[in-house]
Formats: structure tokens, sequence, C-alpha cells
């Protein structure tokens, strides 16, 4: 009986404080996360960090259609879980072509900002449990602002403000539809591919991520969005 109250009051201080964490960060920029963290030390050499949080006003809707187009083109209509794409990656995977996820920018923000990048199901099952909290507490446009503040953009470079001038010498709210391609482009991997100048690969992805943008149109988020901000 008392490992099982023991039990019950890891599970009620944990949703306690993990609740407290994200309505905290629905208003208070994140200032760093567990993968900032761990690559910074994980990292020889000159330890680069780089890190600007701006306002998601400051940064370019070019740069905000272009990760949705890129990343989670269904992110506006969805709860947290995209479940057709999770399909798709499952089917690709067990045909043995080359790995892909289905992962949302809504598990992605969950993942960069609370969790640490290992792939298991433990991490998995964390990462759905703060999708969930952030699809609850967060409007998507608050979700996007986080996004897009935290992810890794360049070997030790982190948010928009700080990648959009690491590449392209501007701030992020400045930045033209292919420049904001480009950084969308190297999101599968930051670390390896490089935004300015763009390989042959990078060029054709930056295409794509372009046509996209002009299906998509202009970036509309709910009314109640805003109010949720």
């Amino acid at each position: 009986m008392r490992f099982f109250r023991f039990l019950f009051k890891i599970c009620f201080w944990f949703v306690v404080f993990t609740l407290a964490l994200v309505l905290l960060f629905k208003f208070v920029p994140v200032p760093f996360t567990p993968l900032m963290a761990i690559r910074y030390f994980e990292d020889d050499s000159s330890k680069v960090l780089k890190h600007d949080w701006v306002s998601i006003d400051d940064i370019s809707t070019n740069l905000q259609r272009a990760v949705i187009c890129s990343e989670d083109q269904n992110f506006l209509k969805h709860a947290g879980f995209d479940y057709k794409a999770i399909e798709k990656a499952i089917t690709s995977n067990q045909k043995g072509k080359r790995m892909r996820g289905g992962s949302t920018i809504s598990q992605q923000t969950a993942k960069n900002v609370f969790l640490w990048p290992e792939r298991s199901w433990v991490r998995k099952g964390f990462e759905a449990y703060f999708t969930f909290l952030i699809e609850l507490c967060w409007s998507k446009q608050r979700i996007l602002e986080v996004y897009l503040n935290s992810i890794e953009m360049g070997k030790g470079i982190y948010g928009a403000e700080a990648a959009s001038k690491y590449w392209f010498k501007k701030s992020a709210k400045n930045l033209s539809q292919y420049e904001a391609a480009a950084i969308a482009a190297i999101l599968p991997n930051p670390r390896k591919y490089i935004a300015s100048p763009a390989t042959a690969y990078i060029e054709s992805r930056k295409a794509w991520i372009v046509k996209q943008m002009r299906y998509f149109g202009p970036l509309k988020f709910k009314e109640k969005d805003h109010g949720k901000r």
C-alpha cells in the first residue's frame, strides 16, 4: 500500500511540475533546451552556441510557411499528431525504404524543449505527453514561435534569428522566400547540410519547398490563437 501511495505521489508531482513548466513557457521565452546542453558538451573545438530569442512577429512569414511546408503541412489542422503521416512513415519503414519520421511540428517542439534526443519508446511516450500538454495549453502560433526559436538550424546554431544571421547575415524578419526555404531545407540534418552556399541537393529541396509555399498560400492562424498568446 505504501508503494502505491509513493507511486501516486510521484505521478501527481510529475504532472504538477510539467504542467507548471508548460504554462510558464506559454508566456516566457525558452532560455535553453536539453539538446543545446547536450550538443555543447559533446562537441569539441570552439563550443559554439548561438541562440537569440525573438517574437514570432520578428520572424519572416516566409520562414514560418517554409518550415510548415517542409516539416508538417497539416500543422494548422491537427491536434498534435498527424496519424496519416505516422501511418505512411511506418509503411515506408517496414518496406525497407529510407527511414522517415512522422513527427509533427508540435511533437518536435515537445521533444526539443522538454526532452532528450535519444530514440526510444520511453522518450516517445514522454513526447506524446508533452505534445498533448502544449496543444492543450498553447496556441498554434505559440507552438510555432517556440519551435522556430528552439530548433537546431546549424552546428551550434539554434533558432531563426541566430540561423538567419549565421547563414545570410540578416535578421529573421528580412528573409526572402528562397532564403527561408534554404534554412527549412537543412532541418532534417542541420549538422550535416549547409543552407548557404547550397549544394545541388539543398537547391532541389529549396525549389520544392518554395513550390509548396505557393500552393499553401498565406499563413492564417485562427482568431482564438491570437488571443491565447
